[in-house]
C-alpha cells in the first residue's frame, strides 16, 4: 500500500502538465496579456512532445532528462504541425479552438498511457520529477565547476531567459500587416467582368462599388461617380472598422453622347479631398433611336 502511495506521488510531471492542460482552455477564454501568452507557449510547444516521451519511455534509466526535454521541444513542433496540417482537411480549419482542443485530447491520451505505463514499474525505476534532488545536483555540479565553466553556464541561462522573453514579447506585440484598403467594382453578375458598354442617352446604368477596410483602424470612406470629369453619382460617408466590407449599387446617367466616355470610380478616405484609390470602365454612349 504504502508502495503503491508512493508510486502514484513520483507521477508529478504527469499531474503538472494535465492541470496547465485544464488551465488552458478558460485561460485563452477570459484573460488576455503576457499569461495566456507564456501558458499558451509552454502549452503549445512543450507538452504535446513532454507528454509522447512520457509515454514512450516511462523509465528513469531509458533516456536521460536532458534529452527528455530536448526531444519534448523538437516533438512539440512535430505534433503540432501534424496537427495542423490534419485539421486543414476538416470542416474545422486551422483556427485556435479546434487546435487547442485537438492538443488537450492528444495530451490526456498519451498522459493516460504514460500513467498506466509507469505503473507497472517498481517505483525507484520510474521516471520522476524530484525538483529537490535535482536542485541538489545543480548545487554540486556548481561548486565543483570551474570560473569558467559557471561563466558559460552563466551565459547559457541569460541566453535561453533572453530568447524566450524576445518569444513572448514578439508574440504579445505581434507586427502590424500592411495598410491598404481594397476598392473593386463588379458588373451584372457580380464579378469583376461584364460591365456596362452601350448605353443610350437618358438611360441610366449601374455596377455594384465594394470596399473592404484593411487599415487596422476605423476609416470613412467617399466614392464619386465622375463621367469625362462630370460629376454623375455618390456614395458615403462610410464608416468602417478594420476587416469591414461594404458593398453597394451605384447608378450613372451619362449626359451627352459620344463613345468612348472614360466612368470613373473615385474613393476618398477620411475626408481627404485628394483620390485615395480610382478605378474606371469605358462606355459608349448613343443617340436615342
Amino acid at each position: 500500500m504504502n508502495k503503491r502511495a508512493t508510486g502514484n506521488k513520483l507521477m508529478l510531471d504527469l499531474i503538472i502538465i494535465a492541470v496547465l492542460s485544464l488551465i488552458l482552455l478558460p485561460l485563452v477564454e477570459y484573460t488576455t496579456g503576457a499569461a495566456r501568452v507564456i501558458l499558451g507557449l509552454i502549452f503549445l510547444l512543450f507538452s504535446p512532445g513532454y507528454s509522447l516521451i512520457a509515454a514512450l519511455f516511462p523509465g528513469k534509466s531509458s533516456i536521460s532528462t536532458f534529452e527528455r526535454i530536448a526531444l519534448s521541444f523538437g516533438l512539440s513542433f512535430a505534433l503540432v504541425s501534424l496537427t495542423g496540417l490534419i485539421l486543414n482537411y476538416t470542416p474545422f480549419g486551422i483556427r485556435l479552438y479546434p487546435i487547442l482542443i485537438s492538443q488537450i485530447i492528444l495530451i490526456s491520451l498519451m498522459l493516460v498511457i504514460a500513467w498506466l505505463r509507469r505503473r507497472r514499474l517498481e517505483p525507484d525505476e520510474r521516471f520522476q520529477l524530484n525538483l529537490r534532488q535535482k536542485a541538489s545536483e545543480v548545487s554540486r555540479s556548481w561548486s565543483g565547476d570551474t570560473r569558467i565553466g559557471k561563466a558559460l553556464n552563466v551565459l547559457l541561462v541569460i541566453s535561453a531567459i533572453a530568447a524566450i522573453s524576445t518569444l513572448i514579447y514578439t508574440v504579445a506585440n505581434p507586427k502590424q500587416g500592411e495598410k491598404f484598403s481594397e476598392f473593386y467594382i463588379l458588373g451584372a453578375e457580380g464579378l469583376a467582368d461584364d460591365y456596362p458598354e452601350e448605353i443610350t442617352l437618358g438611360e441610366s446604368a449601374w455596377v455594384t462599388v465594394g470596399i473592404i477596410n484593411r487599415e487596422h483602424d476605423v476609416a470613412t470612406y467617399d466614392v464619386k461617380v465622375v463621367i469625362q470629369n462630370n460629376p454623375a453619382a455618390s456614395l458615403g460617408p462610410i464608416d468602417l472598422e478594420h476587416d469591414g466590407k461594404y458593398e453597394s449599387r451605384v447608378t450613372f446617367t451619362p449626359d451627352a453622347p459620344g463613345d468612348n466616355q472614360k466612368v470613373e470610380f473615385r474613393l476618398y478616405k477620411n475626408g481627404s479631398s485628394e483620390v485615395y484609390l480610382d478605378l474606371h470602365i469605358w462606355i459608349n454612349v448613343t443617340e436615342p433611336g
